[in-house]
């Protein structure tokens, strides 16, 4: 018996939100069973993730903290999706972007007016994960070589030179053997707000988000992007310029990544140091999925998963389980959203016999 995937030529407009939501449930009715087989109350579980995200001000303003940099690498991940190039490289550019900011942080920046200083660092920070993310994109855009090859061995590359740096010539003497930089200058340390960790970094993050949006859905340039994306081969017959729209476009995901770097080492580490490099721009990835390359539903997207993380916190220390099951729980949840976007786009049927 063969199984056959035909292509709807006209999807129901209810498929759109409805989906989506049968997705969702599905991927919790799986959490649950993994629950059960950890020996846990799915029941309680989801209780306990939910109050140790949302069950307080503080609880709160943890998801935000957590949301923050995965907005970043969300749309860095997302505006690259829109012309059909997959950055995978997120991680390895958002490191490159506190390493080039912190730089600035460490040698250049203290010379300086704090706002000044502060803005010289976000833009080192911006330069330098997308410098990262232009290589590949001139690679693909020159020799065709694929840029999730690419963008993936270099997230290698940046992490160990981050830890070379911070192990090595950058160590702060005074660290007590600690691995990593002298603190940041107080005056270069992002503000915080409410008397929590939430710093300035999550309102550029919305600031970008808006922008993106804005671009993709008002301007020519997001336009002729969308062309290329749905089609570089008609793009191509209609004079838009796709080579340099690739490495355009890469050099501005891998500079969103990068300045998620910078941010998360001014707003909360206030140096360069192990907790970096956590996964963040892998995490990203999943949330563009999640979108659908949108702008705006990336910040709901990133905050649900942030509150994933958060109540994984909360359910270690409650019920003895892994922090780790938020991130099983995220994997999920990009399964099941995918396979309701292939039979959503797709009817199903089956054939006896050899296909």
């Amino acid at each position: 018996m063969g199984i056959i995937l035909k292509k709807r030529l006209k999807r129901p407009g209810i498929y759109h939100h409805f989906i989506p939501v049968v997705s969702i449930l599905l991927s919790l009715g799986i959490g649950a069973i993994l629950f059960l087989v950890s020996g846990v109350n799915p029941v309680i579980a989801y209780i306990e993730i939910f109050k140790g995200s949302f069950g307080s001000l503080y609880n709160f303003s943890e998801v935000l903290v957590r949301a923050t940099p995965l907005i970043f690498c969300g749309l860095a991940v997302g505006i690259a999706g829109k012309m059909q190039l997959w950055n995978i490289g997120a991680e390895g550019q958002l490191v490159m972007g506190g390493i080039t900011g912190t730089g600035v942080g460490l040698f250049i920046a203290p010379h300086f007016p704090a706002f000044l200083g502060i803005f010289l660092m976000l833009i080192a920070g911006f330069i330098g994960g997308g410098l990262w993310g232009l290589l590949p994109g001139i690679l693909r855009a020159r020799w065709r070589v694929s840029e999730i090859i690419t963008t993936l061995m270099l997230n290698y590359v940046a992490i160990i030179w981050m830890e070379h740096l911070y192990f090595g010539p950058w160590r702060d003497p005074e660290g007590r053997g600690f691995p990593g930089t002298a603190v940041l200058a107080e005056s270069l340390q992002l503000p915080r707000f409410w008397g929590t960790r939430i710093h300035a970094g999550l309102f550029i993050a919305l600031a970008f988000a808006l922008v993106i949006m804005w671009i993709f859905s008002f301007t020519r340039w997001g336009y002729k992007l969308r062309v290329i994306g749905e089609n570089a081969k008609a793009a191509g017959y209609a004079g838009i310029p796709i080579n340099r729209n690739i490495i355009l476009v890469m050099f501005l995901s891998g500079a969103l990544a990068g300045l998620s770097g910078i941010i998360e080492t001014a707003g909360i580490h206030y140096r360069l140091q192990q907790g970096l490099a956590v996964g963040s721009g892998y995490v990203g990835i999943i949330i563009a999925w999640l979108s659908g390359l949108n702008p705006l539903a990336t910040i709901a997207v990133s905050i649900l998963l942030g509150a994933l993380m958060t109540g994984g916190d909360q359910i270690q220390i409650v019920m003895h389980v892994p922090s780790s099951i938020g991130l099983v729980l995220e994997a999920i949840i990009l399964f099941c959203v995918i396979g309701g976007k292939v039979f959503s786009n797709y009817t199903l049927s089956f054939r006896r016999g050899n296909p």
